[in-house]
């Protein structure tokens, strides 16, 4: 199994509770089990756990474990059900531009090694867009991340679940290519330098450009 991140596992979890398989008041597997499952350390199942903590997904009992709280109807309610992949990427544009300009502030050495290294997986994606729409769905989750802002980051965390909708994969389906696949994975690394550099309005150019180009391509396909 390939490496995978928090925000994978996150999914991961998510996925099970949307569709039923973890249920309302279900124990989620012990930190060890998930960690062996997933191939990671146990601090990175942590950081998991946390995240569906803060969406108010699962709550943590001492002494016994973390179990899935809510109902299924608040993962997969109406809006994100019907939202269209149009609707995904001009939400998108209200917000990861900006996200940017707070990574420029908050994101640290540790962030920007994991940006490399779901960079480097996605170059080695180019002729699997299954899996490169996945890792891109990682990197803009971890993008949010290194924010900081845990409200911000929620709220990426809904838009995203829009990924999981019958529309968009076939939009995923329609538009990635090996050309497409290589020039987002060129405006990514550009994204990450920019804010590297310390650049917030370059960085943030440089979103708006890619958003933009994704757009673009879906308005394309669906024209078609």
């Amino acid at each position: 199994m390939k490496r995978v991140g928090a925000n994978t596992i996150a999914s991961e979890l998510r996925r099970g509770m949307s569709q039923g398989n973890l249920m309302p008041g279900d124990r989620l597997p012990p930190e060890r089990v998930l960690a062996d499952q997933f191939m990671v350390a146990r601090g990175t199942v942590r950081s998991a756990i946390r995240q569906l903590e803060e969406e108010g997904l699962v709550e943590t009992r001492a002494g016994s474990g973390t179990y899935v709280a809510g109902k299924p109807k608040d993962m997969t309610n109406e809006v994100i059900s019907n939202a269209s992949p149009l609707e995904l990427i001009d939400a998108r544009f209200a917000l990861e531009p900006h996200m940017c300009r707070l990574a420029v502030l908050n994101a640290k050495t540790s962030d920007f090694d994991r940006l490399d290294e779901l960079l480097v997986q996605m170059d080695a994606a180019e002729n699997d867009p299954v899996r490169f729409s996945e890792l891109d769905t990682e990197w803009h989750s971890y993008l949010a991340q290194t924010t900081g802002n845990h409200l911000l980051i929620w709220i990426v965390s809904q838009i995203n679940s829009v990924r999981n909708q019958e529309q968009w994969k076939l939009m995923r389906h329609l538009t990635l290519n090996a050309n497409t696949i290589k020039t987002y994975n060129t405006q990514h690394r550009e994204i990450v330098n920019a804010i590297r550099a310390r650049e917030p309005e370059r960085a943030a150019r440089l979103m708006k450009e890619h958003l933009e180009a994704a757009r673009l391509s879906l308005t394309r396909s669906v024209a078609t």
